[in-house]
């Protein structure tokens, strides 16, 4: 009874919120239509230009980038950066569509370590689900270069270049690579109803879905409410209560979720790594207080917040009944504890009914763990029915 109290309280709260200021002034404001939240480091690529593909979510007839070097220790140098719609399945532009983007009216800039830098505004109309090439030239990177280790997207990489940024053909690009390199967002000006954020680790990033095919929970869950943004801020191996693969969920909640624009509504679905991770983390109420702190930051900047319950593994190497333990205890919060505006069961919609601690083999990709791709739309139904 509880839930449905909070769940209806949430709807009418979303029904009552009025539309930013900027969009009652001129009908258009700026949304986040995709993300990558830096992850970690790969070596840099001096003199390379990386042409990385990004599928969006929402469009619109102006958009801006999200260079980074968030975690790098020199300054990066950017010898250019230009957005193109793809055509076809390769590197290749759409002719016509190749735009350069400027840094306060500059071709160049450079990004300071520990930052991220936005463009100024593209004029270039992307439809929603389009995939877009952000290519970044880089003539003397020394690294260690901010990335997105798990792309689940093929990109491609032109190792002399100098001059192909520009590129409607892709030939130059012959190198495939499967990480995103400076690249942590996308947004658009339009009329979108704002933007979600799917806040995790690898359940959320994606393992476990079918490659080149944006088969993530949040890319499905964006084709199903295509007035909104949705934003994949997973991380694969990130923690809830201390450092992983990446910040910490409480270190990074603000660069990664917070601070994106157009936001409405904060996914949270993390905490299996800290069960697994060592040291052990068995105290349920350790993470009670992070999903209230979450919680309480995300509402003191009027967002609402849905929980996810976390799903059983049983079959996975780290496995264990202490653990399986302690995830119920979690679960048991995230369902019953009142932190959350709506709570989204995926626990309940991906286990199997006859071993309820071990996922239903159809959507388990082999490992126990992850989702397949009717594992993730399992959870993207789950948590469109909250925030419809």
């Amino acid at each position: 009874m509880g839930y449905v109290v909070r769940f209806l309280a949430a709807l009418l709260l979303l029904v009552l919120t009025p539309a930013p200021a900027a969009r009652a002034a001129g009908g258009q404001s700026w949304t986040g239509t995709w993300e990558a939240a830096p992850s970690g480091t790969a070596p840099a690529l001096p003199g390379a230009a990386i042409r990385n593909i990004v599928h969006l979510s929402v469009g619109g007839p102006e958009l801006r980038v999200r260079v980074t070097n968030r975690l790098g220790t020199t300054p990066l140098h950017l010898g250019a950066v230009t957005v193109a719609l793809r055509q076809g399945q390769g590197p290749d532009a759409v002719p016509g569509t190749l735009r350069t983007a400027t840094f306060q009216r500059a071709t160049t800039a450079t990004v300071p370590p520990g930052r991220d830098l936005l463009t100024d505004p593209v004029r270039l109309t992307v439809p929603a689900a389009a995939d877009l090439l952000v290519t970044v030239f880089t003539p003397d990177d020394s690294g260690p270069a901010t990335q997105h280790g798990t792309a689940l997207q093929t990109s491609w990489v032109a190792l002399v270049g100098s001059g192909h940024a520009a590129d409607e053909d892709g030939s130059a690009y012959r190198t495939p690579i499967s990480n995103w390199y400076y690249l942590a967002g996308v947004d658009v000006r339009g009329s979108a109803g704002g933007s979600v954020v799917a806040f995790g680790d690898s359940l959320t990033d994606g393992h476990g879905s079918t490659h080149d095919a944006n088969h993530r929970w949040p890319d499905l869950l964006a084709a199903r409410h295509p007035r909104l943004g949705v934003l994949n801020a997973g991380i694969g191996g990130n923690r809830l209560l201390r450092d992983g693969t990446g910040p910490g969920a409480l270190a990074r909640l603000d660069a990664d979720a917070l601070d994106r624009a157009g936001v409405r509504f904060l996914v949270v679905f993390e905490g299996v790594n800290d069960i697994n991770g060592k040291p052990t983390a068995d105290d349920v109420s350790a993470y009670a207080d992070a999903y209230r702190t979450l919680v309480a930051r995300a509402h003191a900047r009027h967002l609402r917040v849905v929980g996810v319950t976390l799903t059983p593994y049983a079959g996975y190497p780290a496995h264990t009944p202490a653990r399986e333990k302690v995830r119920q205890g979690v679960n048991q919060f995230i369902r019953t504890g009142g932190a959350f505006d709506a709570v989204c069961d995926a626990d309940a919609a991906l286990r199997d009914p006859a071993d309820p601690v071990r996922l239903l083999p159809r959507y388990d990709p082999g490992d126990h763990l992850h989702f397949d791709d009717d594992g993730m739309r399992a959870v993207a139904d789950c948590v469109s029915r909250v925030l419809l």
